[in-house]
């Protein structure tokens, strides 16, 4: 019931389109009975609605064995000319019934019309189906695509957030660790060590949701965790850590530091004759921590969760990698210094693309109610210049033109695929360092 409610709607508004545009062709034009214009208009909807009924069957069809996602150019071809020689069809036995049985005429009087209203038939045919096809097949691939970002969105965002949760469980484990340890070595250390993770876990707590997170307050926590370490390891590491940075602006990801002091300390033996040195600097864009070397013999293999989370981090959010260097005495880890409001930071982030797909669906959502708008409307303006002002300029040229002007602009940007250069300017100048000198937020 809906469908046929359904097609009996758009049979009306073609119908009646129809019906006024060709009322403005013909030479008697209106000047008819209300009678005979009902009959006319009556036989344009019974063409509207056999045609408009066979054509959604053959929709029906297509998007049973032939799904736009799996198969769209098939489907594309396969939906106009099916639709085309169906239509056709349609057309030549609704004029069997017209001539046998609203016109009362022949089968002979059939046969004998005129070629040229099957040739226009096929034209406006062919002309209307291939504009519904092509809209039809940039619509959907464009919501595909829309879907298509967003559960990838949604992914990323799942992704990142899992990969965010697991610094908890780590931090807590490695810590009791080293509590364990530290109990059966120096109770009173023991104790000054529980006081002093209780305050640096709510740091933990606090930070591990943000994305990214000032690199001036990661420093100051990284003192903090040394020290603690220093309760049990004592003069058996050394570290160098600056107090800040020049730039307080930049920011890395969460915990990235703790994740990288805390590998120092399980992969490396630790002693008053084997000192651990950590240093930690800035080199251009980098943050650069470095540890010596001394590993340890009875070390399991390493799972490298910590490691491999930070830079899955990185590569959620950046296009800038982190670096690893391995010596013969020393491990390097360069974590990329971010702006938070950088477009090298995810300039081409998930979310982003969404929304540019979202948008680019709008713009085509627009061109398509325009173009409904136009094809509408032109037919009338004809009709008013043909019976009331017939004997004027043909005015109607002009919104014809001037309309159809800016509608193939809109369309042009509604299915234009764009430019690249504002998005390449950007990471150009912020990649130049006299512009990054100049930044403010």
């Amino acid at each position: 019931m809906k469908e046929l409610l359904k097609i009996s709607k758009y049979s009306i508004i073609i119908s009646v389109c129809v019906f006024f545009i060709e009322r403005s062709l013909v030479s008697n034009g209106f000047n008819n009975s209300i009678t005979n214009l009902l009959l006319v208009f009556a036989v344009h909807f019974l063409y509207s609605f056999v045609i408009t009924f066979v054509n959604f069957k053959f929709i029906v069809f297509l998007n049973t064995y032939f799904p736009i996602k799996e198969y769209p150019k098939k489907r594309l071809f396969y939906g106009i000319f099916g639709s085309i020689i169906l239509t056709m069809l349609a057309i030549v036995m609704l004029r069997l019934f017209t001539v046998l049985v609203i016109e009362k005429n022949s089968f002979e009087t059939f046969l004998n019309t005129d070629k040229s209203y099957y040739i226009f038939s096929f034209i406006l045919s062919a002309n209307v189906l291939i504009t519904v096809y092509a809209i039809h097949f940039y619509k959907a691939l464009s919501s595909n695509k829309v879907e298509e970002q967003k559960v990838v969105s949604k992914t990323e965002s799942a992704k990142f957030e899992s990969l965010k949760n697991q610094l908890d469980p780590h931090f807590l484990f490695n810590s009791l660790n080293v509590l364990t340890s530290l109990i059966e070595e120096n109770p009173k250390q023991a104790e000054k060590f529980t006081t002093k993770l209780s305050k640096i876990y709510r740091y933990v707590l606090q930070q591990k949701n943000q994305d990214l997170i000032e690199v001036n307050k990661e420093l100051q926590f990284a003192k903090n965790y040394m020290a603690l370490l220093k309760l049990r390891f004592e003069n058996a590491i050394d570290f160098n850590i600056p107090e800040t940075l020049q730039n307080d602006h930049l920011k890395i990801v969460p915990l990235a530091l703790q994740l990288l002091l805390e590998n120092a300390i399980k992969h490396n033996v630790i002693s008053e004759t084997n000192k651990l040195y950590i240093n930690i600097s800035q080199e251009n864009n980098y943050l650069v921590i470095k540890n010596n070397i001394n590993p340890k013999s009875n070390l399991e293999k390493s799972t490298k969760v910590g490691l491999n989370n930070i830079i899955d981090r990185y590569a959620l959010i950046t296009t800038s990698n982190v670096i690893i260097e391995k010596t013969d005495t020393e491990f390097i880890v360069k974590l990329p210094l971010l702006l938070k409001n950088s477009k090298i930071m995810n300039t081409l982030n998930q979310q982003e693309k969404y929304n540019r797909a979202k948008a680019k669906v709008k713009e085509m959502k627009d061109f398509y109610s325009s173009l409904i708008a136009y094809l509408f409307t032109m037919p009338l303006l004809y009709f008013i210049w043909y019976n009331y002002t017939s004997n004027t300029i043909q005015w109607f040229w002009f919104p014809i033109f001037g309309w159809g002007m800016g509608l193939t602009i809109q369309g042009f940007i509604a299915f234009s695929k764009g430019s690249n250069w504002e998005t390449k300017k950007i990471k150009e100048l912020m990649d130049n360092d006299q512009f990054d000198n100049h930044v403010r937020f």
